[in-house]
Formats: structure tokens, sequence, C-alpha cells
């Protein structure tokens, strides 16, 4: 059975044999003699990782379309670096199921029936997967890992300060995001730049993630404090968003969290603990958000409302949704549309019922189904059991090496989980706010990925590069 696992998740995958095989690996270091002679690329890493940090400085306060020319000059850089490559460009079993993905979208172009629309959405897939591929190469260096996570930080520490600031000082409500029959329907939800409560929520998983991370990775009293902080302010305004998605996906997060907090620390305990730590936690959360659940009001009506079925005016449009893509999938099971949502608002009028427009179909899971079908859903559950296997085998090998950097790793597979969780019930994914964010998860993980099974990553192994913030 263990085989049969390490099989599906690529655990024993020859990559030097795929690498003199594959004719598209014969064109890394086509420039590199050209590289050599260059005083700029000399300092490749480190403009990379501006180039991804302008990403996510930028993201939550500009329109979409500056936020797309960023991407493009992140790929284009991508390219160019990898057609200079002079050592090995760190491929790993991640990077190889990401290219899986990008043809079977491709392929759904092919044979869409809006092909324009397919197309465009294809083209923002491709800088998304850039992205993910120049993030997934710079993140080999802890320091620079540092750098990014934390300028992320940063600046969702700045997000959710103004949406705490929207919580107690009310801000204008741009859409009727509350259920109208409901008695809370005039209370406030924040929004804080991004301009609706659950993209700001999904937003703001993968930084609460990161920030509990940092607690631990982080060295010194004084950044840990700065990290505690952060994690209590983006929870606070997660919870102010009032997205029951965001709090699913706060659910998920922190199970993953605690979870892989146990693997690393599991040693240490004695018997007792290793068999009833979990049990205790876990036990004494739930019973935390039971008497919260109990005495807030406000918290119980937005709980209930989630098994409130049709009688609630949110869920009732989610589920006429889903019902309508179900029957999409069912006409093009195989390879589906294609993707991005260009396409899908063109085929959706066709297949929705009286009164249900939306944008997507409100869950990744579906959307994915609808844009490549069958075949592109399965490769991303394949990409996720990959990355998920292979990011808790790294943090097993950095916790025997006692290396903080395996906490962005927990970091970025709980961030994993509670955006997943929330996509699910949500339209998130079509966002670039959110859309990079979910890549720069990955990417944490391939990066560390690539930085063991490459040999030639010497510039990678910096000394105590972690140590970002010291007190």
């Amino acid at each position: 059975m263990n085989s049969v696992w390490q099989r599906l998740t690529l655990s024993d995958l020859p990559i030097s044999q795929w690498r003199v095989a594959s004719y598209f690996y014969r064109l890394v270091g086509a420039l590199g003699q050209w590289r050599e002679g260059s005083w700029l690329l000399q300092w490749a890493d480190p403009l990379g990782a501006v180039l991804i940090s302008l990403v996510l400085v930028l993201a939550p306060f500009v329109p979409n379309p500056l936020i797309g020319v960023l991407l493009v000059a992140a790929g284009a850089y991508w390219v160019l670096l990898t057609l200079s490559e002079n050592g090995k460009p760190g491929i790993t079993p991640i990077h190889l199921l990401v290219l899986l993905y990008w043809g079977i979208a491709a392929v759904a172009v092919a044979f869409s029936p809006v092909k324009a629309q397919a197309f465009s959405g294809w083209l923002k897939l491709t800088l998304y997967l850039l992205m993910f591929a120049l993030s997934a190469r710079v993140l080999r260096s802890p320091r620079l890992t540092s750098w990014i996570t934390t300028i992320f930080l940063l600046v969702a520490l700045v997000v959710s300060i103004y949406g705490v600031r929207q919580q107690f000082f009310g801000a204008e409500q741009l859409a009727t995001w509350n259920d109208p029959t409901s008695p809370f329907a005039d209370d406030p939800r924040v929004y804080s730049y991004l301009g609706n409560p659950n993209l700001l929520a999904s937003y703001l998983l993968p930084a609460i993630a990161l920030s509990a991370a940092a607690i631990f990775a982080w060295q010194g009293w004084l950044p840990k404090a700065l990290a505690a902080t952060m994690f209590i302010v983006n929870s606070a305004c997660l919870y102010f968003t009032d997205s029951r998605g965001g709090w699913i996906g706060m659910v998920f997060l922190i199970a993953a969290f605690l979870l892989l907090l146990y693997v690393w620390f599991r040693s240490r305990f004695s018997p007792f603990w290793r068999i009833w730590l979990l049990p205790i936690v876990f036990g004494t959360l739930a019973a935390l958000l039971f008497v919260a659940f109990l005495f807030v009001e406000p918290l119980r009506f937005r709980v209930l409302s989630i098994f409130a079925g049709r009688q609630d005016s949110s869920n009732n449009v989610r589920l006429n949704v889903w019902l309508a893509a179900i029957d999409m999938i069912r006409d093009r099971p195989l390879i589906g549309i294609g993707p991005g949502n260009e396409a899908f608002n063109r085929i959706y009028p066709l297949y929705m019922r009286t009164r249900y427009s939306a944008l997507s179909a409100y869950s990744v899971f579906l959307d994915t189904a609808v844009e490549t079908g069958l075949i592109g859903l399965s490769c991303l559950l394949w990409l996720i059991a990959v990355t998920v296997d292979r990011g808790v085998s790294q943090i097993r090998r950095l916790q025997a090496k006692g290396d903080p950097q395996g906490f962005w790793l927990i970091g970025a597979i709980a961030g994993m989980a509670g955006i997943l969780a929330h996509g699910a019930v949500d339209t998130v994914f079509h966002r670039p706010e959110v859309n990079t964010l979910w890549w720069l998860m990955v990417a944490i993980i391939a990066g560390k990925l690539a930085a063991e099974t490459e040999d030639g990553a010497g510039e990678v192994k910096e000394v105590e590069g972690y140590e970002v913030i010291k007190g």
C-alpha cells in the first residue's frame, strides 16, 4: 500500500531521467554564456524576489490590469532566467503536475465552444503559473523566503487594520451581502481595500497561517510579539467580514496548522502527551467555539444560516448555481468548456435557473470541472495531494535538522487548507488577490523541495538566512 502511495505522489519519480528525455528541458541554459557576462543577473534571485514582492504589495490596492502587467513581467523574467540557467532549475514533481494542468487547460481551449473567451482565461492561468514558477525558484533561498513572507505579512497587517477600523467606525456597504430577511441584514461587513468581505476573508487566510508560522520561525521576543499581533489582528478582521466561507476556511486552517505543529514537536513529548495532546487541544477548541456559539448571537445566527438550506437567500443562490454547474459538467464531462470566468459567463446563461446569474460556479472544484472537465479536476486533486505529501515530508526533514524554515511549510499547507475550504463554497479563485497567494503557498513547498533535491543549490543554503527580523 505504501508503494502505491509513493507512486501516486511521485515520491520516487526519477527527475534526472525526465530531464534527459525532455525536449523542453533542452532549452534550459541556451543563453548560459550570455548570463556569465551579465552584471545584472548576478542578482537573479533577489530581482525575482522584488518582482514577487511588488505583486504582493500592490495586489490589495490597485486595479487588476496593473497586477496583470506585473505578472507578465514576472513571467518574462522567469523565462529569461530559465533560458540562461547555468545550474539545475529545481524541477520537482509539483512542477511537473503544474505543467500537466497547464497542458490540460490548453487542450480545453482547443475544444472549447467559446475559444476566444477560453483563450483569454488560459492566458491569465498561464500568468499565475509563471508566477508560481518564479516564486518556487526564488523561495529555495531561506533568506528570500523570510523576506517575501515578511513583506506579505506587513501588507496584510495594513489591510487588516483598515478592516478592523471599518468595524468600529463604519463603512459604506457596497452591495447587499446579507440575507435581506435576516434580523442582522443591516449589520456592516468589513471589506477593507478589497471591496468585498468574502474576498477579504480569503485573502486573510494565508496571512493568518503565515503569521502563526512566524511566531515560531522568527527569532527574538519582539519579532514574535509582532507575529502574534499580526495573527490576532488578521483573525479579528476575518471574523468581522462575517464570511461564513471564510470562517469554514479558518476552521480547516487551524486544524491543519495544529496537526502539523504536532508532527513538528511530537518527538519532544512524553508517551502520555503523544496520545492525549491532540484530543485535549481539539476538545478545548471545540468547547470554546460552542460557548461562543451559545453566547454570541450574530455568530450563532450566521453559523445556523449555513444549515438553513434554501431558506437563506445566499444559500439558495449557491444551490441553484451549483445545480447549473453540474448540468454543464454532465454535458462536457471530460475536458470542459475552457478556463476562465469569461468562458463560464458565455456558457452559463444556457443552463442557469431564472434570476440566478453568477460569475462562476461558487466552488473551485466545480469551477475546475466546468472549465477543464473531470480530467482537469483529477489533475488538480493530484497536484494538491502531491504538494501536501511532499510538504509534510519536508517538514519532517527540516524538523530533524532543527531548521525553523519548516514552520513556513506548516503555514503554507495550513494556508492552502484554508483557501481550499473557503474556495469550495465561494467565488474567490478568479481574483488575482487570492489566486496569487494560492500559488505562493504551493511555491513555498515546491521551493523547499527543490532546495533539497537539486545538488546545485549552493547559494540557497545560506547561514541562518531566516533571521530577517532580529530581536
